[in-house]
């Protein structure tokens, strides 16, 4: 059984377009009928402003329509600050799915998610590959757009917090799957870096070629990248950054590849926070909308202008193993009126083994370690009455019919969040089945990394502030 992530024709332009259309054919009866019992020149006075009337309703309809749909617009109304984000499956988007996405093939993706994540929290490394990301960029949740160039270029990338550098399929690759490639030679502005940068230390696994240029050649997953190391301008929303380092790919082989680029949020040295710190001050946020969004795109904020004054707010912790990762403190989790009765060390914030909880944009559905999932999922089926669980596409606590759940909320370190319905359940096609939208990680895999993951994020405001140390959440309709 799958689902559908978005509608490509927004519903309400659809329903008031058919109130329209219905109105019209009553119209015409209304017309029709009255020739008979009024005046001509009532009749043709009357006919003549309804019809009007009707021609503005549905001219506005055609403006509300292309509006929503403006795929050409990167920065939304509001605030100059604002980039916007647009979910994969969004009209706006070119890889979205011809058909609907099936439950157990997002949950796939997130388990690679899952062990990509683990190994950042366990890792020995100062710092992210750039290529580790590539398996799980195949199918991002979140994209953007980012102009390189001079002349601009426009690339869509794929938003993703828990990685620290942006880097792009270049002109000329072997095996990229992205049929667009960032042609450095157009660009008056491009260079690659040599080897004596000090970014090229920074970048993972370095190389020098014979022209004393610093690129790098990885193997992972079974695939492997050679890249170059590269500066440019990067523009994001009005705001040009000049000398911008990225990853250049030019050759990759294997059987993953990936089809767009990815842009960095994390708090590595290469990372877009981290480049950009004199203009956007580290600070950032993001809104990721739902399904139900008209054009199903949010907002990436940059800077500290224009962000939430009233927001409830936990302190970021550090992990020095990875300090790319977003940690929180997550005290508890509450079903209902009932605090969950979980062991302490399955929500413990631990550097050493990576344990702990964190905020990442890149997977699909909140996991929780195997004890915090089993305690929470035990109390939600509990507090569901009259109703036999069953399991359904990887999910294992779903309910057909009518049936009333409980309220679900995390609790941190100076701020609880309380999950809506529509990110704490997941619904069938059919509307007829609802799944508690959470999983407890596969075997052998992310055993001690709690994830705040998208869905459980959408319609709300997510703020990244490291001047203070802190993560924001409020309450916010992402359209």
């Amino acid at each position: 059984m799958g689902y559908s992530l978005f509608s490509q024709v927004n519903p309400l332009f659809n329903f008031l377009c058919l109130i329209t259309f219905y109105t019209l054919v009553i119209t015409h009866y209304i017309n029709t009928y009255s020739s008979q019992t009024l005046k001509p020149t009532k009749i043709k006075s009357r006919s003549k402003k309804m019809r009007i009337q009707l021609l503005f309703l549905f001219i506005s309809l055609l403006v509300l329509n292309s509006e929503s749909l403006n795929c050409n617009g990167n920065s939304p109304r509001g605030h100059p600050s604002d980039l916007r984000v647009f979910h994969i499956d969004s009209p706006c988007s070119p890889y979205k799915q011809p058909n609907t996405v099936s439950w157990e093939s997002t949950l796939l993706k997130d388990n690679a998610r899952l062990q990509y994540l683990t190994s950042l929290a366990a890792g020995k490394k100062p710092w992210v590959p750039i290529a580790s990301g590539r398996s799980i960029v195949q199918s991002p949740t979140y994209i953007v757009r980012a102009n390189i160039g001079t002349p601009a270029q426009t690339m869509l990338v794929a938003l993703d917090t828990s990685n620290d550098v942006t880097w792009v399929p270049c002109s000329g690759c072997v095996g990229c799957a992205s049929s667009v490639l960032f042609d450095p030679s157009k660009s008056s502005s491009s260079r690659t870096l040599q080897c004596q940068a000090p970014q090229c230390q920074q970048a993972p696994n370095p190389t020098c070629t014979v022209t004393k240029s610093c690129g790098f050649n990885m193997t992972y997953g079974g695939s492997t990248i050679t890249a170059s190391l590269t500066q440019d301008t990067l523009t994001l929303t009005n705001d040009a950054i000049p000398n911008y380092t990225f990853g250049c790919i030019n050759k990759a082989t294997g059987t993953s590849l990936p089809a767009q680029g990815l842009m960095g949020l994390g708090r590595g040295p290469l990372s877009l926070i981290s480049q950009t710190q004199n203009l956007y001050k580290s600070t950032f946020s993001y809104c990721l909308p739902n399904s139900k969004s008209s054009s199903f795109s949010g907002t990436l904020r940059l800077g500290p202008k224009f962000q939430p004054v009233r927001i409830k707010t936990t302190p970021l912790l550090k992990n020095p193993r990875r300090s790319s990762l977003y940690y929180v403190n997550m005290v508890g989790i509450r079903v209902g009126n009932k605090i969950v009765d979980i062991p302490p060390s399955a929500l413990a914030f631990n550097p050493a083994t990576g344990a702990g909880t964190i905020f990442d944009s890149g997977t699909v559905y909140t996991r929780l370690v195997e004890p915090a999932y089993v305690a929470v999922r035990n109390e939600f089926r509990r507090r569901v009455k009259n109703a036999i669980p069953t399991s359904l596409g990887g999910f294992d606590t779903c309910y057909s019919g009518s049936v009333v759940f409980p309220s679900v909320t995390f609790m941190f370190a100076g701020m609880n969040v309380t999950l809506p319905q529509d990110n704490l359940l997941i619904h069938s096609s059919s509307g007829s089945t609802s799944c508690l939208a959470m999983a407890a990680a596969p075997n052998n895999v992310n055993s001690v990394l709690n994830v705040i993951a998208s869905m459980q994020q959408q319609n709300h405001r997510v703020l990244i502030d490291l001047p203070n140390s802190r993560l924001g959440i409020s309450r916010e309709t992402c359209t």
